[in-house]
């Protein structure tokens, strides 16, 4: 009965992998190229843009890569993501700036000029 289990749960596991979407920030020009109507050109096409204009925001960005239209992005749509901690260039996290200290009151102290016409009175 286990090895029916483990057999089924790596079954699962197997099906999962082969459907799971491409990330088009993060995938290679060879898993680009395995997309449907996608081809060499395409896929380095999209890698370009990737670099001159950074990551997709969306999938529908996917459209401002020359060859990809609606037709296309019709056939992908399903086929890709952008989500993912990876969909994004990793950036080095900026210490949080502490909040500037509140200046502690001075005494009240009379200026040179006014003590002048203080004492003039």
């Amino acid at each position: 009965m286990r090895k029916i289990v483990y057999a089924l749960l790596a079954w699962l596991i197997a099906i999962q992998w082969a459907f799971a979407a491409v990330n088009i920030n993060t995938a290679t020009e060879a898993e680009l190229d395995k997309l449907p109507g996608v081809g060499p050109a395409k896929a380095k096409a999209i890698i370009d843009d990737r670099k001159k204009n950074g990551p997709f925001k969306t999938a529908d960005d996917l459209k401002r890569v020359k060859g990809i239209g609606d037709k296309n992005f019709e056939k992908l749509k399903n086929e890709i993501t952008v989500d993912g901690a990876a969909a994004a260039p990793k950036t080095e996290a900026k210490p949080e700036a502490k909040p500037a200290a509140t200046p502690v009151a001075k005494p009240a102290t009379a200026a040179p000029a006014d003590a002048k016409k203080d004492a003039k009175k």
